[in-house]
Formats: C-alpha cells, structure tokens, sequence
C-alpha cells in the first residue's frame, strides 16, 4: 500500500463535493505536471490511501481521506478542444496525460492545517512543506500517514 496526498481548491473541488457524487467516486483529471502524471500513471494503485488536500484557501490543510477506486487510464479532456485541460500535442493513439478515479473513505473530524503540519518536527520531510515543492500530488510515508492522522 501506496499513501498519497493531493491537492484541490475547494471552491473548484471539495471533499464535500467528492461525498455527494454518485457513489462518492470521481475521476480526478486535469494534472498537466510530467512528475505528478508519472506517479499517477506508474506508482498509484488501486486501494492505496490518499489525504484529501484543500489548497489556495483561508485555511489550507487535510481535511479528508480518499482512496484509489481506478488505475491511471488517459485523461480524455486532454482531446477535447472545447475543455481548459485541452493538450493540442496529447494523442489518443499515445496519451500524455492520465487521471485515476477516488472514492471518499472519510472527513477528518478537523482541518490539519499546513501551519500545524509545519510546526512538526516529525514532518520536516513531508514533501508539502518542503521549500519549492508546488506539485498537486506528492507521496506521503507510512510514518507520516500514521503521525498525520494521530493529530485529528
């Protein structure tokens, strides 16, 4: 098992609005970093466990729990002129990019602000406070996974 955090706005994408899809499950598209594709496409498997990350907010911080419901498959709003995530160079003969599908596991019952998460010395190599790390996907360790979650 894989641990995972992602980001999302949440006036774009919430964990609120990952619950009240249908069977709390949705794809999650429109990743256009080589690093972040790579690890979706290559190392996220199917039940690895993912903190749910609200970003560019008042108060950015984990505020939920997902899991991998799908593998990688090809991001197809990259083939489509009509989407903002349109890539003219991606091929659907030999995708650039992918996306993978999560499903809701739960909502903390608070946020664990990224101000918290700095302040921990267990944490110093979380890559989310690492200085210059702006990826929306980034891997968590099972000690960091486990020291997390003992803050909620």
């Amino acid at each position: 098992m894989n641990y995972w955090l992602m980001k999302s706005e949440p006036d774009v994408f919430g964990i609120n609005d990952l619950y009240n899809r249908p069977n709390q499950t949705e794809h999650w598209d429109g990743v256009r970093n080589y690093q972040a594709r790579n690890m979706m496409r290559d190392e996220m498997k199917l039940g690895d466990l993912i903190f749910f990350y609200h970003s560019n907010c008042d108060e950015p911080g984990i505020v939920g729990i997902m899991e991998v419901a799908k593998e990688g498959y090809p991001d197809y709003f990259a083939f489509d002129p009509e989407d903002k995530h349109f890539d003219p160079k991606s091929d659907p003969s030999a995708p650039r990019w992918v996306m993978i599908d999560v499903k809701y596991v739960k909502s903390l019952s608070r946020t664990i602000t990224l101000k918290e998460l700095k302040s921990r010395e267990e944490l110093a190599n979380l890559a989310l406070i690492k200085r210059g790390n702006r990826l929306s996907i980034m891997p968590v360790s099972k000690e960091q996974w486990d020291f997390i979650l003992s803050l909620e």
